[in-house]
């Protein structure tokens, strides 16, 4: 008998050269098997040294019953006994474990009889599935036959079926039922190896075998399905194997930590506008998309063969399609050869009829199988093009059917462009799907606009929805928005061009193509006025305005940019965000239709008008505000509203000369977060005393409005986001109040904040941060703007940095994009009208926003 070690070291030699041997000639395959040969020989080994009865059976089951074993995967065995084990056979299978580890071999092992191994199938369907890939190692032969043979006598195919179904369904709930997500994991997400591995369990469970080639003689497959389904599974398989070789350990999530490294083993390399890592994964969805369909088919084909429907007869829908039980189905089998505008029109059959679930597995096979009918021919067709137009006009199922259509590679296949998109991943620091999906997300969020069910999300895009003529237009603007990401470039422009050509080829009136193609021109512009300038002030909007030119454009722009920004991932929109585009949306429609805004002096009065009304609801004398208001010049009216005015005039009207710190806190206006307001005599480091505060108690400043007044006090105010998932924020007012008194009293330096963590995403996919310092329209101050990666602490570095070069605060426009900040800071003071110490400042912000 060899040592243990020896045993150890032959089989890590073999592991080392099988790994090499696949390094150099990639052959998945090969290596699952050898992998697999060389632990049944060590384990054979083990079981005849250690000299265990006949009578006992070692079964390999799992994936290692399977045959295949990944470089970390599992080794999964069950010890077969005749009968229940007395103490020594416990203590001989004690050292046969003991054995398999001290050989360096991860066994997840159970010792059973045959009816303990039932009992347990019975009430589990993972063991159940275990056992179906039972393979015999060694021992007694006549066990092992006795056990599958009750086994299959204790079967029950169509349970089986619907208890792998259910399964999956939660599998998939786990993975918010998409392949799309940015750090897939390759075995357990929708359209990974398990969705394979599934089809075989009940293909084998119905009689229909466990391979390709047997569910291609079973017709379930076609033999160039059977090759695209191994395509599939072969490149998953080279996703793990290099995984776990890259992890050095069982690893099956395609981190950001191993993406670049397995887009290079790949043969990826960066491109303008398109990283290495972006066309792996691009690779990885397409793939996981169209096992995902197989799957789809195969279980449908599957389970109707299971337990078929009783002979009800079909209803007749027209000429080409029937109902069955709920289902679409064609009448010919070769409908869409025959005639090619039938696959848009098994969609809107879809749309017409309300009493249709789904499709049958015919008629989903039948459409993939059609998408190379969609030629240029095709594309040129009047009827293909009228049914395209009709989907998007139709007054139900335009969501689910575009979702069909594009899961069955058809949308793609009808829009060249949009399929150059699909599967492709955004590593923005913002973006949350892939194009494909965040194009058809902000196309669901435009519907439920129109919907009176989500009338409650959002009341004014529900509204407005409701008014607006030809509303399907905004569909094929959000189709377009972003079809031009990753070409290098300027998205925007470059998806113009694809729009008009689109529009074109459709017959759109002049008037619906330049909405269509504004729209997608201008796509950006409403969400970048509205987070960072200034739109209290006039000009901006007057400005926005004239860019708008008039009130049908503004609002599609409106409706397109918060189904937008809310279909781009679930961190990015917020209230917050809610708001500033409503009130820059209502601003301009009101310069619109005004023809102008009140001026900078009508404004304020107005401002002043309104907060004095405000104030006679407290009870308060007609002159309590003269103390405040006299050392408050137009900016601070201006940026204020009367609301905000009123609150402050509340909170200072007997302490406008108070030398004590006066903090006050309040639920911001819409429940959207904290507003506090700090006033003090001015000092320095102020700003970055009061951020490092904030963050300290774990908020985030999203806008801050920094004043001083005539008689040198600060009168500052913050809208606050709490990241640290608090159940109330009225619990944190009494104590932001007194806290942040103290601290203004002391006036210690300032305190930065926990460095905190970086997230892994901006670690492996960082950006170039960008810096620029530009004299505003004035002349009288300067407008910063910075983009960079976001982390713990960057507002009070930035704040101190601009602190020491005495620089003052006026406004911040704190925009947090996911992992990405987009600030803009209105400064003055210090040395900025020196063009080469502004120089030296940008150089020492581009620093620290460096990561």
């Amino acid at each position: 008998m060899e040592s243990p070690r020896k045993l150890r070291a032959n089989l890590e030699a073999q592991a080392a050269a099988m790994r090499e041997d696949y390094l150099c000639h990639g052959d998945a395959r090969k290596l699952l098997r050898g992998r697999c040969a060389a632990v049944d020989s060590l384990l054979v080994t083990l079981w005849h040294d250690l000299e265990l009865p006949e009578e006992l059976t070692l079964v390999a089951v799992g994936g290692y019953g399977r045959g295949e074993l990944f470089p970390a995967s599992d080794i999964d065995v069950l010890i077969l006994l005749p009968d229940v084990p007395d103490p020594g056979l416990k203590s001989a299978l004690e050292r046969l474990v003991h054995h398999f580890w001290d050989v360096g071999l991860e066994v997840g092992h159970s010792v059973r009889t045959i009816d303990e191994c039932l009992e347990e199938a019975e009430s589990d369907i993972t063991v159940q599935t275990s056992l179906l890939e039972a393979r015999l190692l060694c021992g007694s032969e006549l066990l092992y036959c006795r056990f599958l043979g009750r086994m299959e006598l204790n079967f029950n195919p169509l349970a089986f079926f619907q208890a792998k179904v259910l399964e999956q369904q939660e599998r998939y709930q786990r993975f918010n039922d998409t392949p799309y997500s940015l750090e897939p994991n390759c075995k357990e997400s929708p359209g990974g190896l398990r969705d394979i591995q599934v089809i075989f369990w009940v293909t084998h469970a119905a009689g229909y075998g466990n391979s390709r080639s047997d569910l291609v003689r079973h017709g379930l497959l076609t033999a160039d399905e059977a090759r695209d389904f191994e395509t599939c599974e072969t490149f998953l398989n080279h996703v793990r194997i290099r995984l776990h070789f890259a992890a050095g350990r069982r690893e099956d999530r395609l981190l950001f930590d191993y993406q670049k490294a397995l887009a290079e083993q790949f043969s990826y390399a960066d491109q303008e506008g398109r990283r290495a890592s972006e066309q792996l994964m691009q690779k990885y969805f397409r793939t996981a998309r169209a096992v995902t369909l197989l799957n789809t088919i195969l279980l449908q084909n599957v389970g109707a063969a299971l337990s078929p429907t009783p002979g009800q007869k079909p209803e007749i829908i027209d000429g080409d399609f029937q109902n069955i039980d709920g289902l679409l189905d064609m009448r010919d089998p070769g409908l869409f050869e025959k005639n090619p505008a039938a696959i848009f029109q098994a969609f809107r059959t879809m749309q017409e009829h309300a009493d249709l679930t789904g499709m049958t597995a015919p008629t989903l096979r039948a459409l993939w199988r059609a998408r190379h009918l969609i030629t240029e021919e095709f594309r040129q067709s009047r009827e293909a093009r009228s049914l395209f137009l009709d989907i998007l006009k139709a007054p139900r199922g335009i969501v689910h059917e575009l979702r069909r259509m594009h899961q069955l590679d058809l949308l793609g296949a009808y829009l060249p462009a949009f399929s150059k998109v699909t599967g492709q991943m955004q590593h923005d620091l913002f973006h949350a799907y892939t194009v494909d999906q965040h194009t058809l997300q902000v196309i669901r969020n435009l519907r439920r606009f129109t919907m009176s069910e989500f009338t409650h999300e959002f009341p004014l895009c529900s509204q407005l929805s409701t008014d607006f003529e030809r509303y399907w237009l905004l569909y094929i603007a959000a189709f377009f928005h972003d079809i031009a990401k990753g070409r290098g470039g300027d998205h925007s422009q470059l998806g113009m061009q694809d729009a008009r050509a689109f529009c074109v080829m459709h017959k759109l009136s002049d008037e619906d193509t330049e909405l269509v193609v504004w729209l997608v021109a201008n796509h950006l512009r409403l969400s970048h006025t509205a987070q960072k300038e200034d739109i209290s002030d006039p000009r901006v909007i007057s400005r926005f305005a004239v860019h708008m030119a008039d009130e049908r454009r503004l609002t599609a722009l409106y409706l397109l940019t918060v189904a937008d920004i809310r279909g781009t991932s679930p961190k990015v929109w917020n209230q917050w965000k809610g708001k500033l585009l409503s009130d820059l949306f209502e601003c301009t429609l009101e310069y619109l239709k005004k023809g102008e805004l009140a001026g900078h002096h009508g404004i304020v009065a107005e401002h002043q008008a309104e907060a004095l009304r405000l104030l006679k609801f407290h009870a308060l004398s007609g002159t309590v505000h003269e103390q405040l208001w006299k050392h408050l010049d137009t900016t601070y009216f201006l940026r204020h509203s009367p609301e905000e005015i009123a609150w402050h005039v509340r909170a200072l009207h007997y302490r406008a000369h108070n030398d004590q710190p006066v903090v006050k806190a309040r639920i911001a206006h819409q429940e959207i977060g904290l507003q506090v307001m700090v006033y003090t005599r001015d000092q320095p480091d102020l700003f970055a005393r009061i951020v490092g505060f904030f963050s300290r108690t774990g908020y985030s400043i999203v806008d801050a409005k920094v004043h001083t007044t005539q008689h040198g006090y600060a009168l500052d105010s913050f809208i606050l986001f709490d990241m640290s998932e608090r159940e109330s924020d009225r619990d944190m007012i009494s104590y932001i109040e007194y806290e942040l008194t103290e601290r203004l009293l002391r006036q210690e330096l300032p305190e930065a904040p926990s460095p905190g963590r970086i997230s892994r995403q901006v670690k492996y996919f960082p950006i170039k941060p960008r810096v620029e310092i530009s004299p505003d329209e004035k002349g009288t101050h300067y407008v910063l703007s910075l983009v960079a990666a976001d982390r713990p602490g960057l507002l009070f570095q930035i704040a101190s940095l601009l602190s020491r070069h005495h620089v003052n605060l006026e406004t911040a426009k704190i925009a947090t994009l996911g992992e990405r900040a987009e600030d803009v800071f209105l400064i003055s003071g210090g040395d900025l009208a020196d063009s080469a110490r502004r120089i030296r400042l940008e150089q020492e912000l581009l620093e620290i926003l460096t990561v």
